[in-house]
């Protein structure tokens, strides 16, 4: 194990022993601790928000999923160093009230994502990008809007509404397990995936 990750565990274990905080609330606090501006209600699970949190901006009940990066620094000055040696770029990142950004995202410097957004797994974020839009790729491009992907999700066939969070892990396996056993083959040309449109019906 390298010496940074384990001074980085020395000093998380630590903190959660001076604040009583675990798992997000010690995220948010270290976050916030360092400059970042976040919200309220928010559930973050990286940490990841480069050397300079204080740039980066996160609204209310906004959801980062792990594995996602937050850069406020453009590399690409690299290239002028020969001249500039002292030449660095630096942008501000936003994010929205109501949004969620998935697995593995990277959020590059000068982004702005607007309220109600969802980000899908792996994409390269950079720019503006409006309200109750989702956005999906690399570079990432709006998709669709919300409204659609709302429906997308409510009419998935892995859906399950229940308080899992209430439940001991032997009961939650057996619940979802039982749960896709009895949801039924999947109709010709269903496909209601979160993040799949719905199939256009193929030309005979």
């Amino acid at each position: 194990m390298r010496l940074s990750t384990l001074i980085k565990k020395a000093e998380e274990a630590w903190e959660k022993a001076v604040t009583g905080r675990t798992g997000n609330d010690l995220r948010l606090h270290r976050l916030r601790k360092l400059g970042a501006t976040i919200g309220r209600d928010c559930v973050i699970h990286t940490g990841d928000f480069s050397p300079d949190p204080y740039l980066v901006e996160i609204g209310d009940r906004v959801g980062i999923a792990g594995g996602t990066r937050f850069v406020t620094h453009d590399g690409a000055a690299w290239l002028l160093r020969p001249s500039h040696p002292d030449l660095y770029i630096f942008g501000r990142i936003k994010v929205g009230s109501g949004t969620f950004i998935g697995l593995g995202c990277i959020i590059l410097p000068d982004t702005t994502i607007g309220r109600n957004c969802l980000i899908g797994a792996g994409s390269v974020v950079k720019g503006d990008i409006p309200d109750d839009s989702v956005v999906m790729g690399n570079p990432a491009r709006v998709v669709m809007k919300t409204g659609v992907m709302e429906r997308l999700i409510l009419g998935n066939r892995g859906r399950l509404d229940a308080d899992l969070l209430a439940l001991m892990p032997a009961e939650r396996k057996k619940l979802i397990l039982e749960h896709l056993a009895n949801r039924g083959p999947r109709k010709s040309g269903e496909d209601h995936s979160a993040g799949t449109a719905p199939r256009p019906a193929e030309k005979v």
